[in-house]
């Protein structure tokens, strides 16, 4: 992980979290593996990385998320960082699930921890992770094998997936959009509203951002170039423009919050109407698009 050394990580947390790590078993995993070419297997040409992803550091790492060291170092460090435990609060959000799902995308998946979950909680669903890194795809994929676990990872824009609309009953985003502008965010929440069938269920999980509103210092620790933008908004006025109904948001573990909203039956379509049957049909011979 190439990270700026100038950095609060890099100064203060990263040598007390290097103490319960096995930096050395980490790097025989990272040799294990040809990272271009498995990421190559992955790397759809026609996916466009924007801007605000590959010009930034997340977390203080040089480059973000689109090389092999990140991918690597993710899972060490996040078990680390989400307090008190990253179980229990990646668990915050299947919690709040209500719907039966047959069909779940997780947009933003990373290393894939919050998509294992979803798939071992519905194992007849079908399952799909979507990121905009192809290196975090292969360690989610590897994850996913050495469990034992049918997922399906695609290489994505959450802004615009290009997949079929009403295809999924349940569309989940985890610690996700405190690494986005706002407006990203705001089309992120449209497409997933797309994505949805009438009565699916959007559910994010990400920091609690009265939390972070009340205290900056946790901003500058996180070292994210988007976070203070992300505290100071709401995601329920976001999930309530993008049209979800019934939005609420939970504290978890008061450092995080997981908020939920629904895809109303009824739709504003100029006139108000229920949707029709024709709507709602969603297609079992569905063909994924290549590269899937």
């Amino acid at each position: 992980m190439a990270a700026r050394q100038d950095t609060i990580w890099e100064q203060f947390l990263a040598p007390v979290v290097r103490l319960f790590i096995d930096e050395e078993e980490l790097r025989r995993y990272a040799r294990s593996i040809d990272w271009e070419k498995e990421s190559d297997r992955f790397r759809r040409p026609e996916v466009k990385v924007p801007v605000y992803y590959s010009s930034q550091n997340f977390h203080g790492i040089k480059g973000g998320y689109l090389n092999s060291g990140a991918a690597v170092s993710y899972d060490p460090i996040t078990q680390y960082v989400l307090l008190p435990n990253e179980t229990l609060v990646r668990q915050g959000l299947l919690e709040r699930i209500r719907v039966k799902p047959s069909r779940i995308i997780d947009l933003g998946c990373g290393t894939g921890s919050t998509t294992l979950m979803l798939k071992q909680a519905f194992p007849q669903a079908e399952v799909i992770g979507l990121d905009l890194s192809p290196y975090m795809l292969v360690r989610a994929e590897d994850k996913a094998k050495t469990a034992g676990l049918a997922i399906k990872w695609l290489h994505g824009n959450a802004e615009e997936t290009k997949l079929p609309a009403a295809s999924f009953d349940l569309v989940t985003i985890s610690l996700l959009f405190h690494e986005t502008p706002a407006e990203v965010t705001q089309a992120i929440l449209q497409e997933s509203f797309r994505l949805l069938k009438a009565g699916g269920e959007a559910i994010v999980l990400d920091g609690n951002q009265q939390t972070l509103r009340h205290l900056d210092w946790l901003n500058n620790v996180f070292e994210e170039p988007y976070i203070r933008e992300f505290a100071q908004g709401n995601l329920d006025v976001w999930m309530g423009k993008a049209g979800f109904a019934a939005v609420q948001t939970d504290d978890v573990w008061l450092v995080n919050q997981v908020t939920r909203g629904i895809k109303p039956l009824m739709q504003e379509t100029g006139d108000r109407r229920q949707e029709t049957e024709e709507d709602m049909v969603i297609t079992e011979e569905w063909i994924p698009a290549p590269g899937y």
